[in-house]
């Protein structure tokens, strides 16, 4: 990467954290019709949406390290999100927190969502197994 200037390195910053939220966004919408597909056991679907998901989150990590490395060789190696918009203007700084809040509550919607999806799919793929094999125990005694 070129060698940017402050006020380059502080847009990266920001519209990266707007591209976060348009494809966070995404995401949760991916990943309620993911739930929907789980319970209605439509296979075709949740490999259809995991392949959409993917690039998605690729993209998402992709900015995360490049914010990281950016906030970092502004402010120092400890520095974080807070210390970067604490060095911004008055109005950059209160947009770019709120932006910042709503992706933080967005990611633990998502986050939300995936363990639900994977609690789902986990417990349908148990049922399966039971069915196709039988239970292991079901003359143990109680």
């Amino acid at each position: 990467m070129a060698k940017l200037t402050r006020p380059q390195a502080n847009a990266l910053l920001l519209d990266g954290v707007q591209a976060d939220l348009r494809d966070g966004q995404e995401v949760a919408v991916l990943l309620e019709r993911q739930f929907e597909a789980a319970v209605r056991h439509r296979t075709a679907e949740l490999s259809e949406l995991a392949g959409q998901l993917t690039p998605l989150l690729d993209a998402m990590e992709a900015r995360r390290q490049q914010r990281v490395s950016l906030v970092r060789a502004l402010l120092g190696q400890d520095a974080g999100m807070d210390a970067f918009f604490a060095s911004l203007e008055p109005g950059a700084r209160a947009a770019g927190e709120a932006a910042w809040r709503a992706l933080e509550t967005l990611i633990l919607a998502c986050k939300a969502a995936t363990t639900r999806n994977a609690s789902l799919l986990a417990e349908q793929y148990s049922v399966m197994q039971r069915v196709l094999h039988g239970e292991d125990d079901i003359y143990a005694p109680r």
